[in-house]
């Protein structure tokens, strides 16, 4: 077993993934399939693939072939479900390959996805967005609760703590059985889970995107998203993209924006002293002496820097 396999499924005795990849009862032996034989799963925890690296999987298969076979699960129907392998099995369509080297598993329906999601995450190339929807579908699923409620429970452990408030008990041992599955990854608190990770997925549509297929940097991402104008966030975004700015290059761009936006623009001048000069058609201010004086007072001092400006 790898380093990275043995950090990522430590602390998870109790799961049916690591049982499955552990036992070695529940392996059958390797064999080949028909890549006509193979489906893919309904639910499939990646959700994009790097064209470039695909191309470079594509070129070593058809070099070497299939180094690592695919990992399936018999159906009822004959035929194999995909439980790891996805890229390795694109690639090998793509070349047109006939036949796969396998190993097939009994899973049911939910071993089969939490092993998935555990391969999943120990791709290197996993970018924070994928790592976040992963591990909530991870918790969502061991615990057999909605990733909504996943959140839920962490953001209620967070606001508990803060009013110095016990949680319910079914929360509480939720939030226990959280912890464990986290602390057994390696990487996550649910603590710093729900303050690191679960903002990302609140970022708009189009920072998502790109941090989704890992073309721009977290840190980046998220300062950008920052930018509440749209057409200026997305402005700067392509900026960042097709530049390739800095961290720093990007703070400075931001500071720019805002530094602009506190400036009124000569038009927002214009339109509120037109406004002024409607309301003083319909104000009484003039039947009063005191207030007439102050206004005509005001007046003359705008003359005055209006034509100072204008000289």
């Amino acid at each position: 077993m790898t380093k990275s396999r043995q950090s990522l499924t430590q602390g998870l005795s109790a799961s049916i993934a690591q049982k499955f990849i552990t036992d070695p009862k529940s392996v059958e032996s390797s064999q080949t399939l028909s890549i006509q034989q193979i489906q893919l799963p309904a639910k499939q925890p990646r959700r994009y693939f790097d064209q470039e690296k695909q191309a470079q999987l594509v070129k070593s298969i058809r070099e070497h072939g299939i180094l690592e076979p695919l990992l399936v699960r018999p159906l009822a129907n004959g035929n194999y479900e995909l439980v790891a392998g996805e890229r390795r099995y694109r690639a090998a369509q793509s070349i047109g390959l006939s036949d796969l080297p396998v190993v097939s598993k009994e899973l049911d329906d939910q071993q089969a996805l939490q092993v998935a999601l555990l391969e999943n995450l120990q791709r290197e190339d996993l970018n924070p967005v994928e790592e976040t929807e992963a591990i909530l579908d991870l918790l969502s699923l061991t615990l057999k609760i909605s990733t909504d409620e996943v959140s839920s429970i962490l953001n209620r452990a967070n606001h508990a703590k803060n009013r110095h408030q016990e949680l319910e008990e079914n929360v509480f041992l939720q939030l226990q059985a959280l912890e464990s599955i986290l602390s057994g990854l390696g990487k996550f608190s649910a603590e710093s889970f729900r303050t690191s990770r679960l903002p990302l997925l609140n970022l708009p549509p189009e920072i998502l995107k790109v941090l989704r297929e890992g073309k721009i940097e977290f840190t980046k991402a998220r300062a950008i998203a920052q930018v509440k104008n749209e057409d200026q966030r997305q402005a700067l975004l392509k900026l960042a993209l097709s530049k390739n700015l800095s961290f720093r290059e990007i703070k400075q761009k931001i500071k720019e924006l805002n530094v602009r936006e506190e400036i009124p623009s000569s038009t927002s001048y214009v339109q509120r002293y037109s406004q002024i000069g409607k309301q003083l058609k319909k104000t009484s201010v003039w039947n009063d002496a005191s207030k007439r004086a102050k206004l005509d007072k005001l007046l003359s001092q705008l003359e005055e820097l209006v034509g100072k400006v204008d000289e």
